[in-house]
């Protein structure tokens, strides 16, 4: 099947108020123009040199997210640009990140990124220290980054029952936190969960973002 037809399959089962976020890395300018023909602009990316090259190179009304783990030396590349990062993980990038939207002018929506899976290979915060993170000085002092929600990643596993289950608590760390620290700020309202293999269970537990490359664009 064609990108076209696999973006047309897989909208049809994603509810309007979620949000696809079409991955492409590995996929080349001719691969993502064809999904922007189709319309879609939310495109992410986990490696900061093939962003921003992409972002280069490719229509201005794209809205790029960073989804892979975030090095803080290479923040300063995709602050001009990035329309959201989703990986955020620790006090000190975010200082970072905020640090570079301000010479930017800019004020860059934010994912705190929370650990889900029962590996020790995925990067994120512990609820307990997206908390912590959200209760410091340093970060209430931050007027250029915007946290808007959270993100986690499952288990890769063939377990569905465990794949609901991580999501599940994801949903329900966002809702603790929505309550505790943002409970009038109406920005805090994203939850990214689900990718190719998972993303309608992320559906099911109250994903707003999914993650999908391989379904869209096919096997590598």
């Amino acid at each position: 099947m064609s990108i076209s037809e696999n973006y047309r399959i897989l909208q049809a089962k994603l509810p309007e108020e979620v949000t696809l976020v079409a991955i492409s890395k590995n996929k080349t300018n001719e691969e993502i123009l064809e999904l922007y023909e189709c319309g879609q602009r939310e495109f992410g990316e986990n490696k900061v040199q093939e962003l921003t090259a992409k972002h280069e190179s490719l229509p201005d009304d794209i809205r790029w997210h960073m989804v892979g783990h975030l090095q803080s030396n290479k923040v300063k590349y995709i602050a001009p640009f990035i329309g959201m990062i989703h990986s955020v993980d620790s006090l000190k990038l975010l200082k970072i990140i905020n640090k570079e939207a301000k010479k930017n002018d800019r004020i860059i929506p934010c994912l705190l990124q929370l650990h889900i899976a029962e590996e020790d290979t995925k990067f994120g915060l512990s609820y307990e220290e997206a908390c912590n993170l959200l209760e410091q000085d340093d970060y209430k002092a931050m007027e250029n980054i915007s946290i808007i929600g959270l993100m986690g990643m499952a288990t890769f596993t063939d377990d569905t029952v465990q794949i609901h289950k991580e999501f599940k608590q994801l949903k329900e760390s966002f809702d603790k936190i929505k309550t505790s620290y943002f409970l009038d700020n109406q920005l805090f309202c994203e939850l990214s969960m689900g990718m190719s293999d998972d993303f309608l269970i992320g559906v099911e537990e109250g994903s707003t973002l999914v993650r999908v490359g391989t379904a869209l664009f096919g096997e590598r």
